[in-house]
């Protein structure tokens, strides 16, 4: 190259030379080249980014870029998850007026449970009374029927007891007539008339009951 043959201390510069490098770097500026820096490293410019030649293009491409952003959210996500809280909002409500409609139907059914619960106590405690009512009608009837009873068999005992007293006395008027008939036959020898004997036993066993 001919910068280098001029940087070459080894090299002794002639007129000639020189007007070859000169042509040369020159013919390098039109082609856009550019010779490197003493050392052995090229000129370093700003960061591209924030270099102002490069503002223009920048806000450029960030326009589109956001528009492309920006008409994607309007016309794909936007939509999307307005229609996923709307759905998820519709169901919310759906919910609350499905247990709003349980709930009114628990109270019903609550209600009308109450409602037979309290007939069937009502019921209950009226049929208890039609049986205790019963209950002692038929007692009371068992026990007139009883009581009847014991006063008839009573009355038959009486009865009965009545006879058996006469029937003794009879015959206790009997054997004292026999035993005073033998008493007396006993003491005098004469014929008593038993017919007497009777009467005279009879009008002896009178007279203690008459006086009692």
């Amino acid at each position: 190259m001919a910068s280098d043959a001029a940087n070459d201390p080894g090299l002794t510069p002639t007129p000639a030379a020189d007007a070859a490098i000169q042509a040369a770097d020159g013919a390098n500026a039109q082609l856009g080249t550019h010779t490197e820096a003493p050392g052995g490293h090229e000129p370093k410019g700003p960061f591209p980014p924030f270099d102002p030649t490069f503002f223009v293009p920048q806000l450029f491409w960030l326009a589109i870029t956001f528009g492309v952003l920006y008409i994607l959210m309007a016309r794909r996500i936007v939509p999307h998850i307005r229609a996923i809280l709307e759905d998820r909002e519709g169901r919310i409500v759906n919910d609350l007026h499905q247990a709003d409609l349980l709930k009114k139907e628990t109270d019903q059914v609550i209600a009308a449970y109450e409602a037979d619960l309290a007939n069937a106590r009502r019921a209950a405690g009226a049929l208890a009374e039609e049986r205790r009512a019963a209950a002692a009608a038929e007692l009371a009837a068992k026990r007139a029927e009883v009581e009847a009873g014991l006063a008839k068999r009573l009355a038959e005992a009486e009865e009965h007891i009545r006879g058996i007293k006469a029937k003794a006395l009879a015959e206790v008027d009997a054997i004292a007539t026999d035993a005073a008939e033998a008493v007396i036959s006993h003491l005098v020898p004469l014929n008593v008339d038993r017919a007497e004997v009777a009467r005279a036993v009879s009008a002896a066993g009178a007279a203690p009951a008459a006086a009692e």
